[in-house]
């Protein structure tokens, strides 16, 4: 799950056209559109259709507001913005190509920059997996694939392609389902059993770590 925000951090994980079109839609409105950009806004606005009742903040809807913006943007106009919240977590550096594919992959589960910041953290550091759960995830019928896997990975060409290709051989020679596979990987590499389609998560991660949390005693 990704970090709560305190009210104080509002501002800094919420994108300018969606504060503006939220403000906006508190005491206005245009028919039944919800989301609008800022030059929508300005075209449309009139003083016929500001609302009577007071207005009350609902951070659910900034939030969902927020959310829709984020996934109307551009990926590299958001790899722009999400590198302040990465670099606070002294993660610098990254290549721009690399940070708007992550974007891509991860917005559409986003609602601010900080939880898209935590998912491209993930991808670089990994996240904290206890030993429940690895006893969860990784059952004695799992780890020989966990075994076969991270030998696949460790020889195959690092792209989807040739991941997806791995997985789906080592799910072959052991019969198991890829829910019984990705769970565990998923949790091994990232620290969650939830992410994106898993060929295309591993495809942004270094090799050589992917390899080595797949590599349990």
């Amino acid at each position: 799950m990704a970090p709560n925000q305190s009210r104080s951090t509002l501002p800094m994980a919420y994108l300018p056209d969606a504060m503006i079109n939220y403000l906006a839609r508190l005491g206005w409105s245009h028919g039944d559109a919800e989301i609008f950009s800022r030059e929508q806004f300005l075209q449309w606005f009139n003083l016929d259709h500001l609302g009577k009742s007071a207005a009350q903040f609902d951070e659910t809807k900034l939030r969902w507001v927020n959310a829709q913006h984020l996934k109307a943007m551009t990926d590299a106009k958001l790899a722009e913005l999400v590198k302040p919240f990465l670099a606070v977590q002294g993660i610098t550096g990254q290549d721009d190509a690399w940070l708007a594919r992550g974007c891509s992959l991860f917005k559409d589960r986003c609602s601010t920059l900080v939880e898209l910041a935590y998912w491209l953290q993930l991808l670089v550091t990994g996240g904290q997996v206890s030993a429940e759960d690895v006893s969860v995830h990784v059952t004695g019928a799992v780890r020989p694939a966990l075994v076969s896997l991270a030998a696949a990975l460790g020889q195959c060409e690092w792209n989807k392609v040739a991941i997806g290709a791995a997985i789906k051989q080592v799910l072959l020679d052991t019969g198991l389902k890829m829910p019984q596979l990705a769970m565990p990987v998923r949790m091994l590499a990232m620290g969650t059993p939830q992410t994106p389609s898993l060929d295309a998560v591993l495809e942004l991660m270094r090799r050589e770590d992917v390899v080595a949390r797949l590599t349990i005693d």
